[in-house]
């Protein structure tokens, strides 16, 4: 009986986890399934990608046709090939949809055309037969140059031929660089693409170092001699007096900032001068009637007009000059310039100009006297000098007299020379500027009352205090500098009085991680205060 019984409860458990198990399985399934967050459709959606937002333009280069393409974002791997007679470029992770190619030609291109493929920008270009697409890049930027085959004429950089009133000049660009494998000569179908990240390319007949060497003319690299005025000109921004006609004329400025080394938008003319006191300088800057930039501003505030400066290098030793700037007002901006350093304008250099707008640009004429210059002159001595001038609405255009090369860090290591400066007065010049101060102490006495006990007095407030003044005091001081030779000055100071020095200009400052440093304004501490200084700032 008892055997029965066993097993007849076996078998009654055996039905009973048939039935119960498969329930408690599906139960902690359906839980499993509305508790446990879906981890494998999450890593299966695909990842939300941003694309690069880009701008495209089209410039006027010597060369020919100059594409530039900006970005939001590094611009990386990018591919080059030809096919169906187009140069093609393909720009991984991009949004060609914001490009406006509407339009868009210039010399050796026909036409541009943009497309969106998955999530690349493909730009294809309508090239012109006998021109040649280079490309370079740098970080956000991809610069496509469409360049002509021909032989380039002596001579220099050709200008725009566009119609358009007021041209804008090209973004810079150094000497184009190719990615290797990426040559669009007899480009088809089956070329394959090259990555953007290969060797550049050789330099090729056009590039900016073979343009400098053809603008480097016998007229630029050989000194120019100056001629003596008989009689001074008047200074009153005309330039209409004979006397003008036999001075030096340096033209044919050529554009080096934002384009390399091309024609400037406008021409400018400079002409130099000397008699035995001054030296004279004046500029013509042909413009657009009503397009010049200029207002009546302080003195070395007026860099947000257009310009005109000459920098003179007295010495001809490649480190130091004059930096001479006049708006077309005649409204002087000056500094002594060093090279790798910086610009100080602190100094003050005794002249005078004066300048007039015109209907086709603004003249400039200045007299700068030679005691206000330290100089080396004599039979046969040459000056380092440097004409400039910024065409501000033109993306601040910058042309120069002698060709200023990129591949050359050094700005007066580019500089043209004068010479023939010969029977120049010399002139001993002494500067005296004395200081007296006159001091005066006092303080308040309060009225007290004596109490009877010795050394406590009894203080009364309806009483008002007195003021006792001492004598008044003098503290003379005076700086002088004189002038021994165009070489040496020697500066002398007593008891200088750096109260009357102007005061450091307000800097209101939030979060800033970097130290303000004012300008040194003391008299006696501008001298020569450039031998000090460095490329580094040191306290």
């Amino acid at each position: 009986m008892t055997k029965k019984v066993l097993y007849a409860a076996a078998l009654f458990a055996l039905a009973f986890n048939a039935l119960a198990l498969p329930r408690v399985a599906v139960v902690s399934a359906q839980q499993l399934a509305s508790n446990t967050p879906p981890t494998v459709a999450r890593a299966a959606a695909p990842a939300r990608r941003f694309l690069k937002r880009m701008a495209l333009s089209v410039g006027e280069a010597a060369e020919g046709a100059r594409v530039r393409i900006t970005s939001d974002a590094p611009i990386e791997g990018y591919q080059t090939y030809g096919e169906g007679g187009k140069f093609m470029l393909l720009i991984p992770e991009a949004d060609a949809t914001t490009l406006s190619t509407t339009g868009l030609a210039g010399r050796g291109l026909s036409g541009v055309e943009a497309q969106q493929r998955g999530d690349d920008a493909l730009i294809s270009f309508k090239t012109v037969e006998g021109f040649a697409p280079r490309v370079r890049a740098s970080f956000n930027r991809l610069e496509v140059v469409f360049a002509s085959q021909q032989q380039p004429v002596a001579g220099g950089a050709t200008p725009s031929t566009s119609n358009a009133a007021t041209p804008t000049p090209t973004p810079p660009a150094s000497a184009p660089l190719a990615p290797a494998g990426a040559s669009t000569e007899g480009m088809s179908a089956n070329t394959a693409p090259a990555t953007g990240t290969t060797k550049p390319a050789a330099a090729a007949p056009g590039t900016s170092a073979a343009r400098f060497a053809s603008m480097l003319t016998p007229e630029k690299s050989s000194p120019v001699r100056l001629t003596r005025f008989d009689k001074p000109p008047t200074i009153d921004g005309k330039l209409d007096e004979d006397v003008w006609k036999t001075a030096s004329t340096f033209k044919d400025f050529i554009q080096f900032k934002p384009g390399d080394l091309i024609a400037p938008s406008q021409p400018t003319e400079a002409y130099l001068g000397y008699d035995a006191k001054f030296i004279y300088v004046a500029f013509r800057a042909h413009d657009e009637p009503g397009k010049v930039r200029a207002t009546v501003g302080k003195r070395d505030a007026i860099f947000d007009d257009d310009w005109v400066g000459v920098w003179l290098d007295t010495f001809n030793d490649g480190r130091r000059s004059y930096e001479l700037i006049f708006n077309p007002f005649g409204i002087q901006a000056d500094a002594i310039f060093t090279e790798g350093v910086n610009e100080d304008f602190s100094v003050d250099i005794v002249m005078e100009s004066k300048g007039t707008v015109t209907n086709d640009g603004f003249i400039v004429e200045v007299a700068i006297p030679f005691k206000s210059l330290r100089y080396e002159a004599g039979k046969d001595k040459l000056w380092g000098v440097h004409f400039l001038r910024t065409i501000k609405r033109f993306n601040n255009e910058q042309s120069s007299w002698m060709p200023i090369s990129r591949d050359n860090s050094s700005l007066l290591g580019q500089r043209g020379h004068i010479t023939g400066l010969e029977g120049i007065s010399s002139e001993r010049t002494l500067e005296i500027i004395p200081s007296l101060t006159l001091s005066q102490e006092g303080r308040r006495i309060r009225n007290t009352t004596p109490t009877g006990i010795p050394g406590v007095e009894r203080f009364d407030p309806a009483s008002p205090d007195r003021f006792r003044n001492s004598s008044f005091e003098f503290d003379p001081g005076v700086s002088a500098k004189f002038t021994i030779t165009p070489q040496i000055t020697l500066d002398f100071t007593y008891n200088p009085d750096f109260a009357q020095v102007e005061a450091d200009a307000t800097v209101i400052t939030a979060n800033q991680r970097f130290p303000i440093f004012f300008e040194e304004k003391r008299p006696f501490f501008l001298e020569g205060k450039e031998i000090f200084e460095t490329i580094i700032s040191a306290v």
